[in-house]
């Protein structure tokens, strides 16, 4: 079971309420959050691992890149239309916030989440399109080995940017989790040609991944799951337009199947997947969050097993085996769930006052 530390009470966003001063959390209640945060995380997976599917349905009518560009801006028009509401029913109820903070430091801290929303946005239009490119230069058995280094980059960005330390027991978790999805794809390496060019797209869209859950990490501490989702979203499918463009395909499915596959993308993969991601953010580590990720490409081949009716060999049940070896000794370790002081759950209303310059 995931060892329990200590977390802070509801915060307020700096730019988006008056900060609350921490008290203690009582146990049962850390507790409470754990298994919540670790439930959101289990359904995220789940929910992410769809979107293989959902894409191998889609590009039946569209390319890879036109399903991006949809699955974003119906992402985008979904949690708009939910950020409205909330607003419009925040101020009904009267629960605008004023904030405490002087002008000066309110719109520091607002370049400083604008800037992070924007990379954020940046590294998950990367990572799609990057993946997207490099199964078209590379074998599917590269490509997948690659991408599962997306563990090893989140835990290096975390040491090299924010100093963070892990024990022996979560290192070795990672180590036998990432080894269990080689061998998942080592079984098709055989017949895999090497060709650098789309093993080095499949080695920056792990990277690119691996930036984007640090920088959710950070994002969730002061900003509301519903806004980072939204503008995320938006950001990457504003940076997808060129590509799609230049593709010269049609951007819109043209069958209520294709419309079917991109829609769930969008509510099924990015709003309840990606936002349930975030949320498990509040307490479990992002490193650990990239390792339990590693499932999703033996919960996808699991998918296609029953609907393609694709083989899942005894080599791929072993590599389920080793997966959730690596995750256990992960969970066990210190390092899975977040100290107090990285700790932090938002609420309250996200209407800011306008700081006049």
């Amino acid at each position: 079971m995931l060892k329990i530390q200590e977390s802070v009470s509801s915060v307020q966003p700096p730019t988006e309420a008056t900060p609350q001063v921490s008290t203690p959390v009582p146990e049962t209640t850390q507790r409470t959050q754990l298994w919540f945060a670790i439930a959101a995380l289990g359904f995220a997976v789940f929910s992410i691992s769809l979107s293989a599917l959902l894409v191998r349905f889609s590009e039946r009518e569209i390319s890879a890149y036109a399903t991006a560009f949809d699955r974003f801006w119906i992402t985008t028009l979904i949690m708009g239309g939910w950020s409205g509401l909330r607003a419009l029913r925040d101020r009904q109820q009267g629960r605008v916030g004023a904030v405490d903070m002087d002008c000066s430091t309110q719109r520091q801290s607002r370049l400083s989440q604008s800037g992070l929303l924007i990379a954020a946005g940046t590294c998950l239009a990367a990572d799609l399109l990057l993946w997207a490119w490099s199964l078209t230069q590379t074998s599917v058995a590269n490509a997948t080995l690659l991408a599962n280094l997306t563990p090893v980059f989140a835990c290096l960005g975390g040491w090299l940017i924010w100093n963070k330390c892990f024990d022996q027991r979560f290192l070795l978790g990672i180590a036998i989790a990432t080894g269990g999805t080689f061998v998942l794809g080592l079984e098709d390496w055989h017949a895999a040609a090497f060709r650098l060019h789309g093993d080095l797209a499949a080695l920056l869209a792990a990277l690119c991944f691996s930036i984007y859950l640090l920088i959710l990490e950070q994002l969730q501490a002061s900003l509301r799951l519903d806004t980072i989702v939204l503008w995320s979203s938006a950001i990457a499918g504003v940076l997808t337009v060129p590509f799609v463009v230049l593709s010269h395909a049609p951007f819109l499915p043209v069958s209520w199947q294709g419309w079917t596959a991109v829609i769930a993308l969008a509510v099924v993969c990015q709003v309840v997947g990606q936002g349930l991601l975030v949320y498990s953010l509040n307490r479990l580590s992002a490193e650990f969050v990239a390792i339990v990720l590693l499932l999703d490409p033996l919960l996808a081949a699991l998918g296609a097993w029953m609907f393609f009716s694709e083989r899942l060999s005894l080599l791929g049940w072993g590599a389920f085996l080793v997966i959730l070896l690596g995750i256990y000794l992960a969970s066990v370790s210190q390092s899975a769930v977040k100290t107090e002081a990285e700790s932090a759950y938002v609420t309250g209303s996200q209407d800011p006052e306008i700081c006049e310059i």
